[in-house]
């Protein structure tokens, strides 16, 4: 794959990426003031002793909302990651497997032209690593301990420069909003449901105002809102997961160009594939942000449309294929560090 192709296909993915996040928040809208206009449209023609919605207070109570969430896991979301999977700052190295880890981020550091992220170890035996924070300033990568176990010198070499990627190409401040949101969304459709009860007696009252038939507009309105409500933590994750996708064949390309050695990364995915264990200190809301996902999904390689929409990593097969692609020009052109390891 030629520099020019390879930074289209960049420049592709940020585009896709951008419109998925757009989708995303023109959701998250209705779902909060889609609410509101129906209980407008229930309650314009009722009696003037009646209850009219007139101020959008759902909308703007759960914008609020949100707002203070989105902010709060903004400003603390890469340390509650962190925390909640048990990860610990490597200071000072004191096993031949950290000093290699240090070794390893300070290069690929400086190969991306980005300051040294901060180093974690996250104390789990199934091999797996990850980036977080807002911006390269403020960013930290954690590996598991079965990582270091697992992987030789070429193959972390890979998986660090892919993780270096997330964060040149400010993938950790695009998942950390889009981990937010899909929090928000859940929570917001979980406070939403309890209106429920609340509209129904509104939009009966409203009827009982109209005669029988109601107001058929506020009828669909309604009918929508609540059918978007449901689907909402559903639609979001989706979406969430989209992203990822999109993110990761982007940091896979990335990192291969970093290290000019794509095979190295592409064993290392087929090591990490061949484990069958999930990653358990890991929380199922971080699975965007590893290299590979941590549950080991059953749709992750599945193929058809299920296996594409249900997983939040591109199917493992297609990422290997697209680096042996690029291990293959690379050597036609001799620009592998070791061109027998791309053949053996």
């Amino acid at each position: 794959m030629s520099d020019q192709n390879l930074f289209a296909q960049q420049e592709s993915n940020k585009r896709k990426s951008a419109w998925l996040v757009a989708g995303f928040l023109l959701f998250f809208a209705w779902i909060g003031f889609g609410g509101d206009l129906a209980l407008y449209l229930g309650t314009r023609d009722s009696p003037p002793e009646q209850y009219h919605h007139v101020i959008p207070w759902i909308g703007l109570a759960a914008t609020a909302f949100a707002a203070v969430l989105t902010g709060t896991s903004w400003k603390h979301g890469a340390r509650r990651v962190l925390t909640a999977a048990g990860a610990w700052e490597l200071i000072e190295p004191d096993t031949p497997e950290q000093k290699r880890l240090r070794n390893v981020v300070e290069e690929m550091a400086i190969a991306a032209g980005l300051p040294v992220p901060r180093i974690w170890i996250v104390p789990d035996d199934d091999p797996n690593a990850f980036a977080t924070g807002r911006d390269p300033l403020s960013a930290h990568v954690a590996v598991t301990e079965g990582l270091l176990a697992r992987l030789d010198r070429d193959e972390l070499q890979g998986v660090i420069a892919h993780e270096m990627s997330h964060i040149r190409n400010f993938d950790i401040r695009l998942m950390t909003l889009l981990a937010a949101l899909v929090g928000a969304i859940a929570l917001l459709s979980d406070a939403m449901r309890q209106f429920l009860r609340f509209g129904g007696r509104v939009g009966g009252r409203s009827r009982g105002g109209r005669g029988k038939g109601g107001n058929p507009v506020a009828l669909i309105v309604l009918a929508v809102w609540l059918i978007s409500l449901i689907l909402a933590p559903l639609v979001s994750s989706l979406l969430s997961m989209a992203v990822s996708r999109k993110r990761e064949f982007l940091a896979d390309a990335t990192g291969a160009q970093l290290t000019r050695n794509p095979i190295g990364l592409a064993r290392a995915l087929e090591k990490l594939a061949a484990e069958h264990g999930p990653t358990r200190t890991i929380a199922r809301g971080a699975a965007h942000m590893c290299i590979v996902d941590p549950g080991h999904s059953k749709f992750a390689e599945r193929p058809g449309f299920l296996g594409h929409l249900f997983s939040s990593h591109p199917p493992m097969r297609q990422r290997l294929a697209r680096l042996r692609g690029m291990a293959y020009q690379a050597e036609k052109q001799g620009t592998l560090p070791n061109p027998a390891d791309v053949t053996g």
